[in-house]
């Protein structure tokens, strides 16, 4: 594919649902996001109502009519739960698994033992407890193991793979929730936004023509401090504003007393992993093969999809974590209903935030920042920037702002040269990071698997998200100084 041009973007734009100027647009977001927040801090409604009525005052602000409003805030949440949500089942199913057969255990058992500052002596053992782990390693460990397993996978996946290892974790060793979920947040969202193979960087390395080499290196050099400000250090400061437990209602369970035996660590490791694996040979072979002809691509872009990758580690799982812990066939139906009905509210409120997203873009607000930000006279790496943190703010989706910013940018990559071209792909990059709010899917993923209000998913997560964001651009300007 050829760099996108603005012209390009623009002609493959959806008409806006309202003749809005942009002055309206703007003062109908500030709207919409108020409503919301008033909703569901001031009068405490449930934020799947909140986001639906927000979604449609934000309507309203803009001029929409309201049949139009309803189809967009429909439609983004139906594609919201039907891509995200059937993720979050697969993965609420592999949870699942993996709690009531043991292989969680084994897992945190591992992670404690070796990071945690306990011996096996202090391991908890099944019925009972453990003594405090106190191994200041451990916020290390979570978010190493993040940026491996978040390398390849869609932020979305990452989290519902790692959430009850983070659970289980901050549970058995006693620690704050913020200072292990923190790093693992860091460790997914930094890949998310910073470094190749991820989908998002992929878009606008393409979309710009730069190198995917360079660029895969400089984004390991800028990942490798932002992933430590935003995540070890950030995530102590972190668990001093939001001093919560890991809830008890998403924490899986212990294993009952009449499982005959426990998963092995190397079998359930490989199960989680397995969907990491698939996706990441995708990557793999889209970028060495380059041909949407070929066998081997064809067969590497189905068996790699997030969808058909979770559906695998889950029909793995029913063997080497179900059936390796005893389990009968009448119980692993039992298992794989169970873990259905805890993630129902999760889901609903994931899908409006979803709506909320599609009503933004709908309105035309993705447009109006485009257009504001035609005449902006500043250098090329901090103005993409800008552009995807604006998009970003207001469409809350990182992957629109990586594309309206590389399409927006595209000109002037043309005279660059290759390291240059690469770092205004990781300044796009960082902007689409950008403070993540109530319009970001992400938020609501984040704020309900932590148990959080809204005020105190904007103190931990939102705030990490713009550390990422400006330290990001930070370590890009240094290196575009001295490369």
């Amino acid at each position: 594919m050829t760099s996108l041009s603005v012209e390009m973007l623009a002609a493959d734009a959806v008409e806006p649902i309202t003749s809005a100027g942009n002055a309206q647009l703007g003062i109908a977001v500030l709207a919409g996001i108020a409503v919301i927040v008033l909703l569901i801090t001031k009068f405490k409604l449930h934020a799947f109502l909140a986001l639906t009525i927000g979604s449609l005052a934000l309507g309203a602000f803009a001029g929409a009519p309201l049949a139009a409003t309803i189809d967009s805030f429909t439609t983004g949440l139906g594609k919201t739960v039907a891509g995200v949500g059937v993720l979050i089942a697969l993965g609420a199913i592999l949870g699942k698994l993996l709690a009531d057969s043991g292989g969680a255990d084994q897992i945190v058992d591992t992670i404690l033992a070796k990071w945690g500052g306990a011996g096996p002596q202090a391991l908890p053992q099944k019925g009972g407890g453990g003594r405090r782990a106190g191994g200041r390693a451990m916020p290390w460990a979570m978010v190493l193991i993040a940026s491996v397993i978040g390398l390849p996978l869609f932020f979305e996946v990452g989290i519902v793979l790692l959430i009850p290892v983070v659970l289980l974790v901050a549970k058995r060793g006693n620690y704050s929730l913020m200072r292990i979920g923190v790093p693992a947040l860091a460790g997914l969202s930094v890949m998310h936004g910073l470094v190749p193979p991820h989908p998002g960087p992929l878009v606008a390395i393409d979309a710009l023509g730069a190198n995917l080499g360079v660029t895969l290196a400089l984004g390991v050099l800028v990942s490798i401090p932002t992933v430590i400000i935003a995540g070890p250090l950030f995530s102590r400061y972190a668990a001093r504003w939001v001093d919560i437990p890991a809830p008890e209602n998403m924490i899986p369970p212990r294993p009952s007393e009449d499982l005959e035996r426990r998963p092995g660590f190397g079998a359930t490791v490989a199960t989680v992993l397995l969907p990491v694996v698939l996706m990441l040979v995708k990557a793999l072979v889209d970028i060495v093969v380059d041909n949407p002809d070929n066998g081997l691509q064809k067969v590497t872009d189905v068996i790699g999809s997030p969808l058909i990758a979770l559906l695998a580690a889950v029909l793995v799982g029913l063997f080497t974590l179900g059936r390796a812990a005893g389990f009968t066939k009448q119980r692993l139906s039992s298992t794989v209903e169970k873990s259905l009905a805890p993630i129902a509210g999760v889901l609903m409120i994931v899908g409006a935030g979803g709506g909320f997203k599609q009503t933004l873009i709908d309105v035309g607000v993705g447009q109006m920042i485009l257009d504001f930000s035609k005449d902006w006279s500043i250098p090329a790496l901090l103005l993409a920037w800008l552009i995807a943190v604006a998009i970003r703010l207001a469409t809350g989706s990182a992957t629109v702002a990586t594309i309206s910013a590389a399409g927006l940018v595209a000109p002037l990559a043309e005279g660059m040269g290759t390291t240059e071209t690469a770092l205004l792909v990781l300044a796009i990059g960082a902007g689409s990071l950008f403070f993540s709010h109530v319009n970001d899917v992400g938020f609501w993923l984040v704020k309900e698997y932590f148990g959080m209000n809204v005020g105190q998913t904007i103190k931990t997560w939102s705030v990490m998200e713009t550390i990422i964001s400006v330290v990001g651009i930070v370590f890009v300007l240094l290196l575009s100084l001295v490369l």
